[in-house]
């Protein structure tokens, strides 16, 4: 497992290298390209007195005798307090003060990194607080944005200030132990990830130093602990103060997040009272912002300047009377609008899982959700998700089972859901589920998946689990199938098989096995 593990973190960190270098850019290119229209860097004291890194960008020709509305924009992890500079200035042009930041912990801030705790939070606030005593920003006008770390920082200001009117959250997320470790299972290559972000651009608290090291070796003992540190970092955690405060919440993911899944988001969404957006489309963590940090045209940047118009400059743009969820299939075709989360699937059809079949544990048959951030970027440029041919998926060690091939397109929108019963050999275990569309050659484009992870079982003796999968928009031609493979071994994901251990998924008469997959009418 160690050896596994540190495989992980040396892919992990050739990644964040990559993600570095266009960060690096970023904060090189539209530094030179806003010189001399209105922007300052600054230092802002945050929370104990750590110093903020920060710019400042206002409105051309302010001659001091306005009031702007403000928008404060927290950095991504591991980026550089330049990130939005281009953004920023597309926004002053149009009337707003911009207040930039890096957050504590990283590049030239201060302090330690803290994944959005209190200190972050108080953070926010701070900067308000300087920006309404140095700029001409207006204190009934203010709102926050951001993407990855930065969106979820601005939930939870939202949460905690309630001066904050209007949030646009853009591949963040809501609940943080749900979105990192889903079905009690640690998406480790997605943790990898940010901790090697983090190691070679910031400095890890000594709190969250050892959240890192508990994750990796799958401290059971420090389970409670660690839902306790990520829920303290959950905007789902403070609803009802989002809802009191009501500020406008705009929530923007892609279908394919291997950091921070799309079903965070639309949990969350559904629970929202006040003003609300949702849109989802394809792509990975950030993939769908990253052109518009660039000044490429961008649909999530356009829709956010939207956003704030709308709910900070009262502007009648008609983004309130649009369809507040807006989803873009994997598939291609332009955008869908539904009234809410739950009209987005209008039906579900169930794919019977019968029989009983046993599988090996501890080897990977082939069948993987692909590789963080790179598959899902593929998908989304390219329409290529993971693949696995189908039959030659060694039976040893995968359990697959497969539709009757479909007369007409199958519109998957939603959230599949997997009913199965499983008998393990130990104590505990580990299983990741699948769900492929088919071809007729037999080569299945993944879908969805999700894992799912038990303790403390008795080794013999069934039980009933309920899983859902990881939400997606899919559009599944006519000819083909739907394939639900499960495995053991996924390197997304730490597993929890002891050597030699056995899975066995049975479809017991009086309740059987099925997965359901939501369906778009035709």
């Amino acid at each position: 497992m160690g050896h596994h593990r540190k495989a992980l973190r040396t892919t992990a960190v050739g990644a964040v290298s990559a993600t570095l270098i266009a960060g690096s850019a970023l904060g090189l290119a539209p530094t030179a390209q806003a010189d001399g229209g209105g922007i300052r860097f600054v230092d802002i004291t945050g929370d104990g007195g750590t110093v903020l890194k920060a710019n400042v960008v206002t409105p051309q020709g302010d001659d001091g005798t306005r009031r702007y509305p403000l928008v404060v924009l927290p950095t991504s992890w591991g980026f550089p307090q330049a990130e939005y500079l281009v953004q920023a200035r597309k926004l002053a042009d149009t009337g707003y003060v911009v207040v930039s930041y890096n957050v504590r912990g990283f590049w030239q801030s201060g302090g330690q990194i803290e994944v959005a705790g209190p200190p972050d939070i108080a953070d926010a606030s701070k900067v308000i607080d300087w920006a309404l005593a140095h700029t001409p920003a207006d204190a009934r006008h203010i709102g926050m944005a951001g993407v990855s770390y930065g969106a979820g920082i601005s939930l939870l200001a939202a949460a905690h200030d309630n001066r904050v009117k209007a949030v646009a959250s853009l591949s963040g997320w809501a609940d943080l132990i749900g979105s990192i470790y889903s079905g009690r299972t640690q998406h480790v290559e997605a943790a990898a990830v940010l901790d090697g972000a983090a190691t070679l651009t910031g400095r890890e608290s000594p709190e969250v130093r050892q959240v890192f090291n508990d994750f990796y070796a799958g401290n059971l003992a420090k389970e409670q602990d660690l839902i306790a540190w990520g829920k303290k970092r959950s905007a789902a955690t403070y609803l009802d103060r989002i809802n009191r405060n009501g500020a406008a919440i705009m929530l923007a993911n892609a279908w394919g997040d291997t950091v921070f899944p799309a079903n965070s988001y639309t949990d969350f969404y559904e629970k929202l009272t006040g003003p609300k957006r949702l849109e989802l489309r394809p792509g990975d963590h950030a993939t769908p912002e990253l052109p518009g940090l660039f000044g490429v045209p961008n649909d999530v940047w356009t829709d956010t300047e939207r956003w704030f118009d709308h709910y900070l400059r009262g502007q009648d743009n008609g983004i309130d009377r649009e369809q507040p969820v807006q989803l873009k299939s994997r598939s291609g075709g332009g955008y869908e609008g539904y009234p809410d989360w739950k009209s987005v699937a209008a039906t579900s059809r169930k794919v019977d899982l019968a029989g009983t079949t046993t599988i090996h544990a501890n080897v990977d048959s082939g069948a993987d959700g692909g590789v963080v951030f790179l598959s899902s970027i593929l998908d989304q440029v390219a329409q290529v998700p993971p693949m696995a041919w189908i039959p030659l998926l060694p039976r040893r060690w995968a359990a697959v089972w497969q539709s009757e091939k479909y007369a007409t397109a199958q519109r998957i929108r939603g959230t599949g859901k997997l009913h199965t019963t499983v008998t393990g050999t130990k104590e505990n275990g580990t299983f990741v589920a699948y769900l492929y569309d088919v071809g007729p050659l037999g080569v299945g484009k993944l879908v969805s998946n999700a894992p799912y992870t038990w303790y403390g079982r008795t080794p013999g003796k069934p039980f009933g689990v309920d899983l859902d999968l990881f939400s997606t928009a899919y559009d599944v031609p006519a000819g083909h199938r739907l394939a639900l493979v499960v495995d053991t071994v996924d390197p997304l994901y730490l597993e929890h098989n002891p050597s030699g251990a056995q899975l066995t998924f049975s479809s017991p008469a009086e309740d059987p096995s099925y997965v359901s997959v939501p369906l778009r009418e035709q």
